[in-house]
């Protein structure tokens, strides 16, 4: 995946939902992510019309963010998929 231009990080909500967000747009979609900081949760996003190893992804994950535990769901949208 290659990065198109700069990260988006914002940081707002209210009470429990508050945290860090970010868009990072690619050159072939976008990966968004949402990070609160009072229970710690992260929610991470990948969107490609390109195919992209899930299992690679994730462990991309457990290296940069180093969390107790992950949650993965795949959602196959049936499309034509751009191999290279």
């Amino acid at each position: 995946m290659k990065a198109f231009g700069r990260p988006i990080v914002q940081w707002f909500g209210e009470d429990n939902k508050a945290g860090f967000t970010l868009v990072q747009l690619i050159e072939t979609s976008n990966i968004t992510g949402h990070f609160c900081d009072d229970s710690g949760d992260a929610y991470l996003d990948i969107f490609s019309c390109r195919y992209f190893d899930e299992f690679v992804a994730r462990a991309v994950v457990q290296e940069w963010f180093e969390p107790e535990w992950t949650d993965m769901k795949v959602v196959d949208r049936d499309a034509k998929v751009l191999m290279n």
